[in-house]
C-alpha cells in the first residue's frame, strides 16, 4: 500500500473533524465490533466503516488495507476452524471436528477485524500527525512527550516501510528474487534486510530526537502551540453516535 498510514489532504467532513473526536470515535468503534458476536451489526459496522471511507475519498486505501487485515484474519478464521468444535456436525477431523457455529465464529472472527480496522487507520489518514498530538495536549491534557511519543510511533511506521521497500527494491537489482519459492525461502531472504532496516532506523530516530532537542522539545506546555481545536457541534455529534454505537453492542452481547 503506497502511502501507507501518510496523511492525505482534503476537505471532506472527516478531515475537518477535531482529531480527538476523530480517534475516540475509532476507538469506540473498534471496542464495539469486539463486544458483540452478531453478525448482522457486525455487518452493519463494517458498512459503515465502508461509508466513512467514501465520504473522504480513501476507498482505495481502505481496500488495501482490507486485502492486509484478510491475510492476518484468515489465518484465525482457519485456527478457529480447526481448534474450535461447535455446532452441528459438517467435517470430522481425528482431534475433533468442524461445526456450523465453528465456521460461523470464523466468519465473525473476518468480519469483526475488518470493521473495526477501518475507522482506526483512516484517522491517520485524515489527520496530520502534528494535529494529532497537538490536540492532545490542548484537548485532553496530554503531557507534550508522551503526545509526542505516539505521534512520533505512527509517523515512523510508513518511514521503516518506506526504507525496507528501498532495500528489497535494491537487493532486486542485484539478483535476488523476492517473489518467488515458498514462504520459508521468502522469510530467509527477508531476515538478513533487517540490519540494514535496523541501523537506518536508529539513524533516523537519533537525528529526530536531537532535532526535537534542538527545538525546546524539554519546554514545550499546553500553550506553547498557537493553533486552537475547539470542539465542535459536529464533533460532540460524532461522539455521541460512537457512543450510540457501543452501547449497542454492549446490549447485543447481554441479550
Amino acid at each position: 500500500m503506497d502511502g501507507f498510514l501518510e496523511y492525505v489532504p482534503g476537505d471532506s467532513f472527516l478531515h475537518r473533524l477535531n482529531p480527538v473526536t476523530k480517534i475516540a470515535f475509532a476507538i469506540m468503534f473498534a471496542i464495539a465490533c469486539f463486544c458483540t458476536g452478531n453478525l448482522v451489526f457486525l455487518c452493519l459496522m463494517l458498512a459503515l466503516g465502508l461509508a466513512l471511507a467514501a465520504s473522504c475519498s480513501m476507498m482505495r486505501q481502505t481496500l488495501g488495507l482490507m486485502r492486509a487485515v484478510l491475510a492476518f484474519s484468515l489465518v484465525l478464521a482457519v485456527l478457529l476452524l480447526l481448534t474450535t468444535p461447535k455446532g452441528d456436525l459438517l467435517v470430522e477431523l481425528p482431534w475433533g471436528y468442524i461445526g456450523s457455529d465453528s465456521i460461523l465464529a470464523a466468519v465473525v472472527t473476518v468480519i469483526r477485524l475488518e470493521a473495526a480496522a477501518i475507522p482506526l487507520f483512516l484517522t491517520f489518514y485524515v489527520t496530520k500527525m502534528t494535529d494529532l498530538s497537538n490536540s492532545f495536549v490542548k484537548v485532553l491534557h496530554v503531557p507534550y512527550r508522551y503526545a509526542f511519543t505516539f505521534a512520533s510511533t505512527v509517523h515512523f511506521i510508513p518511514v521503516f516501510m518506506n526504507d525496507m521497500r528501498g532495500i528489497m527494491e535494491a537487493q532486486t537489482a542485484r539478483g535476488v528474487e523476492f517473489d518467488q519459492g515458498g514462504m520459508v525461502r521468502k522469510i530467509r531472504l527477508m531476515v538478513p534486510l533487517c540490519v540494514p532496516l535496523l541501523i537506518s532506523s536508529v539513524r533516523k530516530t537519533n537525528s529526530s530526537a536531537i532535532a526535537a532537542e534542538v527545538r525546546g522539545f524539554n519546554l514545550r506546555t499546553r500553550e506553547s502551540g498557537y493553533k486552537r481545536y475547539p470542539m465542535t457541534g459536529a464533533d460532540w455529534a460524532v461522539i455521541a453516535l460512537g457512543v450510540v454505537v457501543l452501547a449497542a453492542a454492549i446490549a447485543l452481547s447481554l441479550l
